[in-house]
């Protein structure tokens, strides 16, 4: 628990005023918030299986079929009216409550996606857990699990209080890389949504707003002709041959790159004996950047140099766009009632087992702040600047968003790390998800009561997306990769590389 429920209502005095200042609420109104507050804590115990269920059978991108069903179960059990297998993608899935209305429309982001590779045991120490590759190396069993824990206490209250309003929860897939909420976007299906609200799993409690960076990812696709290595090397054309040439020249291209561009790369293909010629070798990329024009530019140079790589090695090649997503838009009027609803909360409380726990556990670390960092709360900004991608980008650029993180992990933990996996399986896990479970939910309900700030936030928003955008999103597919995750097979003519892109010279969405 993120403090006992009597700390947290003696935060609640001052807080609520502070709120109700904010959002323009009536004292009476902001009480609301103590019932919201209940419904969470009744739900808690119920939350935290979820979440540890999550953290026990982690799914990968796009086949998070269990997980996708449990959340849907859950909401389904509180009233929500289910519609899933949306966007093309079999676990994508929008869960509804609530009477429009003259209310707002309030979606709240659900990830619970894995990432290969990271198997780790709920211990402070490196421990994979036989059997198992993938793991939740950044808590989006959490995320998911805490949205549902907000989303089923909205619910109650709006039953409740009979106000107008629809609280909705995006079951959104592939987060890592495989950009499932972009599909959702071009799908239409936040079109009527009034506000997006997020969290995130970290090492820190933080309702600070700010950018990140756009992202193109993709797979290079290199076909030769197989061949003994040793007998008959002279009839041979290494694929592997190709990926190298191509990582060679992308190396060399950092130097001519703009400063905050990031590049990074694996060898997902390299054959399969030394002896054999490859005919088939793939690298899958990430192109970053916080100007998507930017990342537009670099990708376009990486597809000419990998058919340069090709002709110089007698390969073929294609490129198939796996993922593409925008920077954050950021959004003040909605980053301050969240930030209200987080100073409500406050930080996460260690008990003893949780200090003996982080203790050990920071040894591993190379950065270790003191322990205390979980209960403090960040300073608010609304221009804070991330090196992280998310598709909630391009949420971001069509509809009022703001987002949260809260102390998951042990102070100091990376993201993508196998101790950010055995801190989302431990009770710091389950305390940082609860905190934000409230806090998702005390700033939904105060925007469903507060129709001036959802109109000051889509007045900020518009503002900052400027008048001339035109959302172009940076994924260039039609369908959705169902299968990135899978071990790439020989793929040749799957998508053709174009020899020729341009370079963009103005940012998408906007006119010259």
């Amino acid at each position: 628990m993120s403090g006992s429920t009597d700390m947290v209502r003696r935060r609640a005095r001052v807080a609520l005023a502070v709120l109700a200042c904010i959002v323009g609420l009536p004292a009476a109104a902001a009480d609301a918030s103590h019932d919201v507050l209940a419904a969470v804590d009744a739900y808690a115990t119920r939350q935290a299986d979820v979440g540890q269920q999550l953290w026990a059978q982690p799914e990968l991108g796009y086949l998070e079929t269990r997980s996708s069903a449990l959340l849907q179960d859950e909401l389904r059990k509180a009233g929500f009216r289910i519609e899933a297998g949306v966007a093309g993608m079999p676990t994508a899935f929008v869960a509804r409550y609530g009477k429009r209305g003259n209310g707002p429309v309030i979606a709240l982001l659900a990830e619970m996606d894995a990432l290969p590779g990271m198997s780790q045991a709920a211990l402070p120490t490196r421990s994979p857990i036989a059997g198992q590759d993938a793991g939740q190396a950044c808590g989006h069993n959490l995320f998911g699990a805490a949205v549902v824990g907000a989303a089923q206490a909205v619910a109650r209250w709006l039953a409740a209080s009979g106000h107008d309003g629809e609280v909705r929860v995006y079951g959104t897939p592939a987060e890592e890389g495989g950009s499932g909420k972009v599909y959702m976007t071009r799908a239409g299906l936040f079109n009527d949504v009034d506000v997006a609200l997020h969290w995130h799993p970290a090492a820190a409690n933080s309702a600070a707003q700010g950018t990140s960076l756009a992202n193109i990812s993709g797979k290079f696709r290199f076909k030769g002709i197989a061949a003994h290595a040793a007998l008959a090397p002279d009839r041979g054309r290494s694929a592997l041959d190709g990926v190298e040439a191509l990582n060679h020249m992308a190396n060399m291209m950092r130097e001519h790159v703009p400063d905050g561009t990031r590049i990074h790369y694996v060898i997902s293909n390299g054959g399969a004996a030394p002896n054999v010629v490859p005919d088939a070798a793939e690298a899958y990329y990430y192109v970053r950047h916080v100007d998507p024009a930017v990342v537009r530019d670099v990708i376009d140079r990486l597809q000419l140099a990998a058919r340069g790589a090709a002709m110089g090695t007698g390969t073929e090649v294609v490129f198939e766009p796996t993922g593409g997503v925008y920077s954050l838009l950021p959004n003040d009027a909605l980053g301050r009632v969240m930030q209200a609803s987080l100073q409500q909360v406050g930080g996460v409380i260690y008990d003893a087992a949780d200090t003996a726990f982080a203790t050990q556990l920071q040894q591993t670390l190379q950065q270790r702040p003191a322990l205390a960092a979980a209960a403090t709360l960040e300073p608010y900004r609304d221009d804070q600047a991330g090196g992280a991608s998310t598709d909630v980008g391009d949420v971001s650029w069509n509809v009022p968003t703001v987002g949260l993180s809260t102390a998951t992990w042990v102070p100091g933990t990376p993201a993508h790390s196998w101790q950010a996996v055995a801190a989302s399986g431990a009770p710091i896990g389950t305390k940082g998800a609860l905190t934000a479970a409230k806090v998702l939910a005390l700033t939904t309900v105060a925007l469903l009561q507060s129709p001036q700030t959802v109109t000051a936030a889509k007045n900020e928003f518009a503002q900052r997306r400027g008048a001339q955008f035109r959302y172009v999103p940076l994924l260039d597919r039609t369908a959705p990769p169902l299968d990135y995750r899978v071990r790439a097979k020989d793929q040749a003519g799957t998508a053709p590389l174009n020899p020729a892109a341009p370079s963009p010279s103005t940012a998408p969405g906007r006119s010259p």
